[in-house]
């Protein structure tokens, strides 16, 4: 259809958002309540959310263990990744602790596996993963429970390893000899084979060179007058005896030195030299099965054979100090004019060359079955029971000895642990033999900062990580996960809402959930690894882009008539419709069949005033969602408030910001739905003159009463209810509802004015909604006016008059301290997080219209796409067409797929960390990091 014009539906939205319940407590204290494990169903049950939404408890406990049992009582609380050690020796260096020297031969053991893991990756072994448990049962393992004393376990992985380290060094060692004076030989057979090609073709050239010159230099002085020498022998001839024999050098160079090398040569001799160079094979006589290319290392620098032939020693003198400034290896030569002697040089070096090639053959195999021996799980078993030492002796390291013979340990363990906790610690005694048990007992208050800690599954995991990111919770505050994992991906929806852009983020997520296992097991990029993490977000972000994308009803830019329109254009059948022809609804105004069944109709996408309703429909619903969330975020504080028993905070700070949303902001989306849920066509139609005889007279649009005729004194027509119309009168006039104002309430009002006016001229609504309107507004406006000084004066006094402030929670760390504070002090605290409310309800409201804003972009973009890269081409044959195709293809892959998903994600993490958090979160908890064997092989395995 060509554009056209659509009247504003009717149309209403309701959105719920379900707030948990808080537990009671006191100020960091922990009730012994029984909490039910759930390691094995991931499942999101309602016990579940319900311990997400607060930290687990915890209890600061004291711990004493026999001496003689503490490595076996440290082995099972590393099994069960329940207890979060104090270190109770701060003033005492590493070098100064008791088990240092256990620390230290498992450091020494770390650094010779992973000289065998290299050795392993150098032959192409694969290595298995490093897990928690062995493969194989080890006579030295202490946690078997088999009762060996704690220095037998590190003394039997010595005795295994340091042999293997030996033999396997030996083998290396003798390897890399070997090798070298392989390559030395074959260079040196390199280097001959070159130099009597050379000595052959440019000897002979360079001797009668020599001979025309002296002949030339002859004939110079016998022109000059110059004497001839005065004696000459009987055998020599005419030239005398001219010694025409050249030096040589010859050697390797590096390739990529040739250059340089050259023109050193010819800066320092002056050009009394000559120089020839040639390429030279880096793996003569090899193939593909044979097994010493892989064990030759050398480098794998490209190298040039060179020959020098001079004559003068100090050049000699010269040209080898310049090889050895380039690292050129030189090699002696036999007398090249004596063939046989280089022919045996040769056979005799390629005789050599054989032998060692068949022991480095030899070699590499012996040290191949090391490495494949080791490469078979005993690295992978050796360094999971390695990191297991190296854990416990750090561990103990933490513990005092007060008394003789007994170890005391401080920290902290989850309320659910307990019990397992000196369940492991009494059976690692009685399986040592030791009369004395251990004793584990809660320590009374004052603790330290309790940790936070929360079980987690699959799908909570990485909702908890985006909030560890902003900052760690509080012990006992409110998770902002919990809400997160519902709230981020929805707002990411409402901005990235597309049918079609949805589905491919949303197959993206489930792609990445059917391939869980492999990447599990599998070592990621740091990349790949996020995105492996947020797959359960990344899926339910396309989810929620799909669900917005139904609401919209926009699929790639195009609406989709999925249950039938309810608007029709007159010549629509005939494909006739003229421009700016307005639309008629198909079913009764207000029915029940005239609204779509879900999402919006999609005859507003080829509408002319499309862009205004959407702006309309987005913007509002842009606020709306905004104040819920911030209005949750309030609560939330209110109920960290009573959970914490913190009066003064709720009673001064709650309460008065409560009064304060409620009365401009809850408001204003109370306006929202209050004008969406009333029938304007019937209330504009109230005060409207009609002619009693005409048309429009006794229609159904018409809901506020009877249709009433009137005397006709005036112009001759009537309202609706019976006003009688001098043509003279006001909209005010000829209402019937008498709310006041220029509209009297039969007038549609602009939302924006009635907020402004609020505060700008209070008592004075031109276009009411309701009766009262005016004083109810007058009163909300008393109401948020005198919250003010309250919540900025009201707390400060009442914190002086005790002497200190109540409000743990919510103070500074001086606070949690006792440290008192005078009243000057807490006012201008309390002004501070006053003006941040006040200021921050505005800012942050306006600052939820991103997503109006993000998702107008995302569609306006997507049609833009279409038409210029589709609908242009699409007419002009099928080549045109294919490559319009792909340039759709292309920028929507580029930008709408790639470029607008990460604004809407970074958008939408904005809001959820200062929109919504910042009403609550305080954000600087303590993570709860447990001595767990677990959490170390884990940890190892990912470097």
């Amino acid at each position: 259809f060509p554009r056209t014009t659509l009247p504003p539906p009717d149309t209403s939205y309701h959105t719920h958002i379900p707030t948990p319940r808080p537990r009671r407590t006191k100020k960091y204290t922990t009730r012994r309540t029984h909490v039910h494990s759930n390691t094995k169903n991931n499942t999101l049950s309602p016990v579940i959310m319900s311990r997400w939404f607060r930290s687990e408890p915890m209890e600061y406990i004291s711990l004493l263990i026999n001496n003689d049992a503490a490595h076996d009582c440290l082995v099972a609380i590393g099994e069960l990744s329940a207890i979060q050690f104090t270190d109770l020796n701060p003033d005492l260096t590493p070098f100064q602790r008791r088990y240092v020297s256990y620390v230290k031969r498992c450091g020494a053991l770390e650094r010779k596996l992973r000289f065998f893991s290299r050795e392993c990756h150098e032959l192409g072994l694969t290595l298995p993963a490093i897990t928690t448990t062995t493969s194989s049962s080890t006579p030295g393992d202490a946690s078997a429970g088999e009762g060996v004393a704690k220095e037998r376990l590190l003394d039997y992985l010595e005795s295994e390893i340091d042999g293997r380290d030996v033999r396997l060094r030996e083998l290396k060692g003798y390897n890399e000899k070997l090798t070298a004076d392989y390559e030395r030989q074959m260079e040196l057979r390199d280097v001959l084979v070159t130099a009597r090609r050379f000595y052959r073709i440019d000897a002979p050239r360079l001797s009668i060179s020599e001979l025309t010159t002296r002949e030339e230099e002859s004939e110079e002085r016998r022109g000059t007058g110059l004497a001839a020498p005065l004696l000459r022998g009987d055998d020599e001839d005419d030239y005398g005896d001219i010694d025409i024999r050249f030096s040589i050098i010859a050697g390797m160079v590096a390739s990529e030195e040739v250059p340089r090398f050259e023109r050193m040569i010819f800066r320092v001799t002056r050009g009394n030299c000559f120089l020839r160079f040639a390429d030279r094979d880096q793996r003569p006589n090899t193939t593909d099965t044979d097994p010493l290319p892989a064990s030759l290392s050398s480098s794998s620098t490209k190298q040039s054979v060179f020959i020098i032939f001079y004559k003068s020693p100090t050049i000699g003198s010269k040209l080898k100090k310049i090889c050895d400034a380039f690292s050129a290896r030189r090699y002696l030569l036999p007398d090249m004019n004596d063939d046989a002697a280089v022919e045996r040089t040769i056979t005799e070096i390629s005789h050599d060359t054989t032998l060692a090639r068949e022991v480095l053959v030899h070699n590499g195999n012996a040290r191949y079955e090391v490495c494949r021996y080791l490469a078979t799980g005993r690295i992978a078993d050796w360094t999971t029971l390695l990191l297991r030492e190296k854990t416990v002796y750090h561990t103990l390291n933490m513990f005092k000895s007060d008394v003789s013979g007994i170890l005391r340990g401080e920290g902290w363990v989850t309320s659910a642990s307990l019990m397992e906790v000196r369940r492991a610690v009494k059976n690692a005694h009685v399986n040592r033999g030791v009369e004395r048990s251990g004793f584990v007992e809660i320590v009374a208050q004052p603790w330290p900062t309790p940790p936070t800690y929360f079980r987690l599954n699959k799908f909570t995991a990485g909702y908890q990580e985006f909030v560890n990111t902003y900052g760690i919770p509080r012990y006992g505050e409110a998770n902002p996960a919990l809400f997160t994992a519902g709230t981020f991906p929805f707002l990411f929806g409402v901005m990235y809402g597309d049918i079609g852009h949805g589905l491919f983020l949303f197959c993206a997520g489930l792609f990445l959930l059917i391939n869980e296992k492999a990447n599990d097991a599998a070592k990621l990029s740091e990349m790949a690894d996020g995105l492996h993490n947020g797959r359960y977000m990344l899926a339910m972000m396309g989810f929620f882009a799909v669900y917005a994308g139904f609401v919209y009803n926009d699929m790639f830019s195009l609406g989709l008539n999925l249950f039938g329109t309810r608007w029709e254009f007159e010549g629509q059948e005939y494909g006739e419709v003229e421009e700016m022809t307005e639309a008629t609804p198909i079913y009764e105004y207000g029915s029940d069949e005239s609204v779509y069944p879900f999402g919006l109709d999609p005859s507003w996408h080829v509408a002319v005033n499309e862009l205004l309703f959407f702006n309309s429909f987005k913007m509002k619903i842009s606020v709306v969602f905004g104040i819920i969330q911030m209005f949750m975020g309030t609560c939330l504080k209110g109920l960290n408030d009573i959970y914490f028993g913190e009066k003064l905070n709720f009673f001064f700070e709650f309460i008065p910001m409560m009064a304060f949303a409620i009365s401009l902001f809850v408001y204003m989306v109370f306006l929202i739905f209050y004008k969406w849920s009333v029938d304007w066509n019937s209330r504009m139609l109230s005060a409207t003159c009609l002619d009693p005889d005409g048309d429009g007279w006794g229609s159904a649009d018409y809901k506020e009463g009877d249709w009433t005729v009137c005397d006709q004194s005036g112009d001759g027509t009537c309202t609706p209810w019976g006003y009688s119309c001098t043509g003279y009168d006001d909209t005010a006039t000829k209402c019937p509802l008498n709310f006041g104002g220029s509209g009297d309430g039969c007038q549609p009002p602009n939302l924006i004015t009635t907020l402004i006016n609020i505060a700008l001229q209070p008592g004075n609504v031109d276009e009411p909604l309701y009766e009262g309107q005016a004083e109810l507004q007058n009163l909300l406006l008393t109401v948020a006016f005198l919250s003010v000084p309250v919540l900025l004066l009201a707390k400060p006094y009442f914190a002086s008059q005790q002497g200190g402030s109540d409000g743990h929670h919510g103070d500074d760390d001086d606070d949690e301290h006792g440290e008192e504070h005078g009243f000057g002090e807490i006012l201008i605290h309390q002004a501070i997080e006053t003006i941040e409310f006040v200021l921050g309800m505005i800012s942050n409201t306006a600052s939820y219209l991103r997503l109006w804003a993000l998702s107008l972009a995302h569609s306006e973009l997507a049609t833009v796409f279409w038409e210029k890269a589709m609908l242009t081409t699409i007419n002009m044959g099928w080549f045109s067409t294919f490559i319009g195709y792909g340039v759709f293809a292309g920028t929507t892959f580029g930008v709408l797929l790639m470029m607008d998903v990460l604004e809407c994600f970074l958008h939408a993490l904005r809001l959820q960390w200062v929109e919504f958090q910042n009403k609550f979160f305080k954000a600087d908890g303590i993570r709860f990091a447990p001595y767990s064997f677990k959490n170390v092989i884990t940890d190892h395995s990912h470097k």
